[in-house]
């Protein structure tokens, strides 16, 4: 496929398979020479998985902090009224919470804050809970179940669970995995990504990965310091940076374009 290299796909996990083991298989599919993906689904659990191929595994900083939202149920150890399961949620799980990434993670077992936008019960059956929850990327969502069933004193794990949303891709653009047939351009992925626009002069500044100056960029969104940005040259992303005070670090470089 035409310029498979700088793009990505929306590729429905199904379950049984870990995400490394979807890379591989999807890889050869498509013929690339590397398969990557933003933020792991367990291997029991299925969803939202996008696979970046090539050069469009370097604009993964940013894609990988898109937030998420999950459907799933949580079964309770105990049963409890829906009143109270309720009020616990909206009292200690809405809002920025602290968590302790479980023992299997890859990142250091540290405390570390992150949002739950909303957490919203669709229906109780027995001990069976049905959710769907927005987070910020990086949640835990096993942990959360487990850190509600902690403070409601009766105990709980994740029993299902399928992600629904990343950033703007959705589960009802997904594919399956024996027919990719929609490539995504790596363009079209940052939508809502900040964004850097170049003159054509300052090309070969960013090939040496020397900092962009003001008089080097012909628009830019607003960004705060220390700011992941999409640096295009017209319409072609060409690489990741940094917003510094007045310049603009260059993080990553995708192979130029004609």
């Amino acid at each position: 496929m035409k310029n498979i290299s700088y793009s990505l796909i929306n590729l429905d996990k199904p379950a049984g398979l870990t995400c490394n083991e979807i890379d591989n298989r999807v890889k050869k599919i498509l013929g690339c020479k590397k398969a990557g993906h933003t933020g792991t689904i367990d291997s029991n659990y299925t969803g939202v998985l996008i696979i970046c191929f090539d050069e469009a595994l370097k604009a993964m900083p940013l894609l990988i902090e898109m937030d998420k939202e999950y459907e799933g149920i949580m079964y309770l150890h105990k049963d409890i009224s829906l009143d109270k399961l309720r009020k616990i949620i909206k009292q200690k799980f809405i809002g920025t919470i602290t968590q302790i990434p479980p023992v299997k993670s890859r990142v250091a077992r540290k405390p570390r804050k992150r949002k739950i936008y909303s957490f919203k019960i669709l229906k109780k059956d027995g001990k069976n809970v049905y959710f769907r929850t927005k987070v910020q990327s990086g949640t835990y969502i096993r942990k959360l179940i487990h850190d509600i069933g902690k403070e409601l004193g009766i105990g709980a794990h994740l029993k299902d669970l399928r992600r629904t949303k990343v950033g703007n891709f959705s589960i009802k653009d997904s594919i399956k995995i024996d027919n990719i047939n929609k490539i995504i351009p790596i363009e079209k992925a940052l939508k809502n990504s900040k964004k850097i626009y170049i003159k054509k002069s300052a090309i070969e500044k960013v090939k040496h990965g020397a900092p962009l100056q003001e008089d080097d960029i012909l628009k830019k969104d607003k960004t705060k310091y220390d700011e992941k940005v999409a640096i295009f040259y017209k319409n072609k992303l060409i690489a990741i940076g940094i917003a510094k005070n007045k310049t603009i670090r260059i993080d990553r470089v995708l192979r130029i374009r004609e």
